[in-house]
């Protein structure tokens, strides 16, 4: 298994696929899991904590939500995978912040305890798909609104959400840079 650390890595991942054949984690999906957390600190991580607690559009979320809701959801996925590779083909709902009973506590907490949790949990996923190797990536699970997902297309749905959130909290953070001064 060639790869950065110990992911699969797909061996020719700039190449189009062969439909016949399963190909590992691409060096895109694999630096993006690995590095990508990082840089909700880069964005927001010199600004006061009060300061990302303030809804910049009001009825949205604040930079500081973001950074939770992220912080919230990777033990959730890191659960989903987990039930993935113990059961066939498990169905999963849409995850909302607001009916995670959990996600209240990750509002009361620093922006640096969640950075620093961000970590932690990261860590954890990528031990998960570590050790589960290629077959586990080919496993699936139901979504509720994409349906059929193998475990390389729920890692490449979390990449894209974790993304979506870092560029609403970068838009979020100039937004405050931008009324401080």
């Amino acid at each position: 298994m060639a790869g950065l650390g110990k992911f699969p890595l797909a061996a020719q991942a700039d190449r189009t696929p062969n439909k016949n054949s399963f190909m590992p984690l691409s060096s895109s999906m694999v630096c993006r899991l690995q590095h990508q957390h990082f840089s909700v600190r880069e964005i927001a991580g010199d600004i006061p904590d009060h300061i990302l607690r303030l809804r910049v559009q009001p009825g949205k979320w604040s930079a500081f939500e973001n950074i939770a809701h992220l912080t919230a959801y990777q033990p959730v996925f890191a659960e989903r995978l987990e039930r993935i590779d113990r059961e066939a083909s498990p169905a999963f709902e849409r995850y909302v912040a607001e009916n995670d009973p959990l996600f209240p506590g990750y509002l009361e907490r620093s922006a640096a305890s969640l950075f620093q949790q961000l970590a932690v949990d990261r860590a954890r996923i990528q031990s998960l798909i570590e050790t589960g190797g290629d077959s586990f990536l080919e496993r699936t699970a139901l979504h509720a609104r994409y349906g059929r997902l193998t475990v390389k297309d729920w890692i490449e749905f979390f990449l894209l959400h974790e993304s979506h959130h870092l560029y609403t909290i970068f838009a979020l953070v100039r937004d405050l840079r931008a009324n401080l001064h």
